[in-house]
């Protein structure tokens, strides 16, 4: 082959001068959508990469499908009104939070499927993780403007939740430093709430203007930063854990329910069908790209070691008389995006 010197020389000319980094960047895109039916709305969804499944909540019911096919493998039936679910596996056991009546976590085995108990809780009782560091299950009461923490190896019989933190707001959603320290939204108050895990305190209240109404949020540990999901105005805010400075604040979509991070990038899904990605470049955060998904398609949960992130939704009906929007029965799905 004849080799052309001048494209070669000018090939380089544009690697060593920066042009072309988008060459190495990563790409996402719709590549699967698991059409799975079933009665109810959806909420938070939680992945567990070991086993290649993921949890998504299903308001009565809780289904664990198959990352690969879409298949149901088991249905965890009995909730009010359940919002998120925590695993922990080194016990072998999940939690689903329950926001319906007075309020509870129920305690399920992760292999097996079965309900082990349910645990009184406060009303309202909402997004939940777990925290290794401290090795504690953290959830908190939208209504009861608290955090709730419990060990998982808790009775789940007869176990008792201690105490709640008292957050002064609302909660949405939250996450752990694992050392010590967790994060939650405050949604009517737009502000980050830092909780001293061990003191049992709020220590800190930080702002996320220029956004507002945290909803979604996410950390990246290692290099002490949160990703919180906006609605009012639509911003995701990149926050310094070390004082709650203001990083970056990139415009998103309509409607954030969840913010996830993953291998250097930031993820903010939006009911209306967009999902954004985040990235940071020479020490600046921008958009990367957003991704065309569904109407609907508002929480999500990722699996970091394939690199898929699922997004439940359903086919929406317009309601009668101006009223909301009802789902189409049996059209409940998952649009699954992986990096190409």
């Amino acid at each position: 082959m004849k080799r052309n010197r001048s494209g070669v020389l000018f090939l380089s000319a544009m690697l060593v001068a920066g042009v072309l980094p988008c060459l190495g960047q990563s790409h996402w895109a719709v590549t699967n959508t698991f059409h799975i039916g079933g009665e109810g709305g959806w909420d938070y969804v939680t992945v567990d990469a070991a086993h290649h499944r993921f949890f998504v909540t299903r308001s009565t019911h809780t289904m664990a499908i198959d990352e690969n096919t879409g298949k149901v493998l088991a249905d965890i039936p009995g909730e009010i009104r359940s919002h998120g679910i925590a695993l922990v596996p080194k016990l072998g056991r999940g939690f689903i939070t329950d926001g319906g009546g007075s309020g509870a976590i129920f305690v399920f085995d992760m292999n097996t499927y079965k309900v082990l108990g349910r645990i009184s809780t406060m009303p309202d009782s909402d997004g939940i993780i777990y925290d290794p560091g401290t090795d504690l299950v953290l959830a908190v009461s939208g209504d009861g403007n608290a955090l709730m923490a419990f060990h998982p190896g808790i009775d789940p019989g007869n176990g008792k939740v201690g105490p709640p933190i008292e957050l002064g707001g609302s909660p949405e959603f939250l996450a752990a430093d694992g050392n010590g320290k967790a994060y939650i939204n405050l949604a009517d108050k737009g502000l980050i709430a830092v909780v001293d895990l061990r003191a049992r305190k709020v220590i800190a209240r930080w702002p996320v203007a220029p956004g507002g109404g945290p909803t979604g949020m996410a950390i990246d540990s290692a290099h002490h930063r949160l990703f919180i999901g906006c609605r009012k105005p639509q911003r995701l805010i990149v926050m310094s854990t070390e004082g709650g400075k203001i990083e970056a604040a990139l415009p998103i979509g309509s409607g954030n329910d969840a913010v996830r991070f993953s291998d250097g990038q930031a993820f903010a899904s939006c009911r209306d069908g967009s999902l954004t990605v985040a990235g940071e470049s020479g020490g600046k955060f921008e958009v990367e790209q957003t991704v065309k998904t569904a109407d609907g398609a508002r929480t999500m949960g990722i699996d970091q070691m394939a690199h898929k992130i699922f997004l439940p939704t359903a086919q929406m009906e317009p309601g009668a008389g101006g009223s909301r929007p009802a789902m189409k029965p049996g059209s409940f799905e998952v649009v699954v995006v992986s990096r190409q």
